[in-house]
C-alpha cells in the first residue's frame, strides 16, 4: 500500500486545474491504524465515545475517564494525538475529529492517518472527509437501517481528486484559518453570556438590598397554554403561531413549529407581543428551564405558563430574572404520575422577585441586553463562518473547475 501511495505524488505547479488533479482512492493514500491496548496495565487516562465527537466539529471537547468510568469490551483501540478519528454509525452525522491528545476508543471509530504526508498532507485529511462527496459517499456505502455503519473497505474505496502539494498547503492553511476564527467567536460568545450571567447575579443581589420585593404571583397576569383539537383539520396549517416546548430553544420567540388557523386560533390560549413564556411540564426540565419573551402575539400549549407583566414591571426584567433563578427553579422540578417532569406552579408563584422602580429596571435590562446582543452577534458570526468552512470546502475540493 505505501508504494502506490509513493507512486501518487502530484508534480509541483504554481497553477493547476482541479481536472488535471490525478484521481484516487481514500484507501491509498489514508490508513486505517488498528492500534490495540491493555487497558489494565496501559499509562493512558482518557478515552473518545461517540457522545464526545461533535457533528461537523473537529475538536474534542469532552472525553471520558478510563480509570473511573465504566467502559464496555470494545474499547481496546488507541490513538494518538494528530490521528483523524471517524464515527462509523450514522456517518451522515459527520463525526469527525482530530485528536489533541492520546488516548482509546471504541473499534466502531476509525483512527486514521495519512499514508504519506508528502503524498496527502494531514493537515487536509479531516477536510477532505468533512466535504458532502465523502459523506454522501459513506451514506450510501453503510450497511443497515436502524443503526446503519460503514466499514473500512467501503470507505477506502472512495475517490477523490488529489490537489498538488502546494495547493493542498494553501487550501489546508485557508480552511484552518476560518476553523481558528469560529473558535475565537465562539469563546467570544461563551464569554460574553458569562459576563451577562455574573451581571443578573450581582444587579439583582443590589435589587434586593435597596429595594421592596414582590411574590412572583403578583407580577401580572398568568396565561394557562391549551391545544386546539387535533382532530379537526380546519384548525391546523394557518400562519399564527403555535408555541409548544420544542419551540423554547431560542431567547425571543417569533414563529413556531406548528400553526394555526383563524378558526385554530379561536380556540386556542393567546398572549400578546412582550409576554414571558416558560415550560412546566417536560423531560427538558431534567437539565432546563427554558424561558422566552414574545416578540408577537402568540398561541401556546399545556405544557406551558405565560407571564404578562403589569405595569411596575418591565417584561425584561422579568425575563432576565427568571434566567438569572433557573438554577433555584430547576431544584423545584418534580417527577409526575407520568414519569416526566413538571414544575409545581406553587413553589413557583411563591418565589420573590425585587421591584425596583421602572427606570432602575430600564437601566438593568440595557446592559443586561448589551451582553445578550454581543453574545448573539458573535454566535452569528460563527454561524456564518461555519457556512463559509462549508462552502469553501466543497468548492475547494471539488471535482471540475480551476483553483
Amino acid at each position: 500500500m505505501a508504494s502506490k501511495a509513493t507512486n501518487l505524488k502530484p508534480k509541483p505547479s504554481r497553477m493547476s486545474t482541479r481536472a488535471s488533479w490525478p484521481k484516487v482512492r481514500f484507501g491509498d493514500v489514508v490508513r486505517d491504524v488498528k492500534g490495540s491496548v491493555d487497558r489494565e496495565t496501559t499509562d493512558l487516562t482518557r478515552f473518545i465515545a461517540g457522545e464526545h465527537m461533535g457533528s461537523e466539529d473537529l475538536h474534542l471537547r469532552t472525553w471520558g475517564d478510563i480509570n473511573g468510568d465504566y467502559l464496555g469490551p470494545a474499547f481496546h483501540r488507541s490513538f494518538r494525538k494528530g490521528q483523524v478519528l471517524y464515527g462509523s454509525r450514522r456517518t451522515y452525522l459527520k463525526k469527525i475529529a482530530v485528536a489533541s491528545f492520546d488516548g482509546i476508543c471504541a473499534n466502531t471509530t476509525f483512527v486514521l492517518e495519512s499514508h504519506d504526508p508528502g503524498v496527502l498532507l494531514p493537515e487536509l485529511l479531516p477536510f477532505v472527509m468533512l466535504t458532502d462527496a465523502f459523506t454522501q459517499h459513506s451514506i450510501r456505502e453503510s450497511k443497515g437501517s436502524i443503526n446503519p455503519y460503514i466499514n473500512w473497505k467501503d470507505i477506502a474505496k472512495y475517490e477523490f481528486s488529489l490537489p498538488p502539494k502546494d495547493e493542498q498547503r494553501r487550501i489546508a492553511d485557508i480552511l484552518w484559518a476560518v476553523d481558528e476564527a469560529i473558535e475565537l467567536h465562539k469563546a467570544g460568545s461563551l464569554k460574553a453570556s458569562a459576563l451577562l450571567e455574573a451581571m443578573r447575579q450581582d444587579i439583582f443581589r443590589q435589587h434586593l438590598k435597596i429595594g421592596t420585593t414582590s411574590p412572583l404571583s403578583d407580577v401580572g397576569q398568568w396565561r394557562s397554554g391549551g391545544t386546539p383539537s387535533r382532530s379537526n383539520v380546519d384548525f391546523w396549517g394557518g400562519d399564527f403561531p403555535w408555541v409548544s416546548p420544542k419551540d423554547m430553544k431560542v431567547s425571543e420567540i417569533q414563529n413556531s413549529e406548528e400553526h394555526l388557523t383563524p378558526e385554530g386560533k379561536s380556540e386556542a390560549s393567546i398572549v400578546p407581543c412582550n409576554a414571558i413564556l416558560f415550560v412546566i411540564r417536560g423531560m427538558i426540565l431534567a437539565h432546563t428551564f427554558p424561558v422566552a419573551i414574545t416578540r408577537r402575539e402568540v398561541a401556546f400549549n399545556q405544557d406551558m405558563k405565560a407571564i404578562i407583566a403589569n405595569d411596575a414591571f418591565d417584561p425584561l426584567y422579568v425575563y432576565h430574572w427568571l434566567q438569572s433563578h433557573s438554577m433555584t427553579i430547576l431544584g423545584m422540578v418534580a417527577d409526575s404520575s407520568h414519569g416526566t417532569k413538571r414544575l409545581p406552579i406553587e413553589s413557583l408563584l411563591s418565589l420573590r422577585i425585587p421591584v425596583p422602580d421602572r427606570k432602575t429596571q430600564g437601566e438593568a435590562v440595557r446592559l443586561f441586553q448589551q451582553a445578550v446582543e454581543a453574545s448573539l452577534r458573535l454566535k452569528d458570526h460563527a454561524d456564518s463562518l461555519r457556512e463559509l468552512k462549508s462552502r469553501l470546502m466543497n468548492e475547494l475540493l471539488a471535482p471540475g473547475g480551476t483553483v
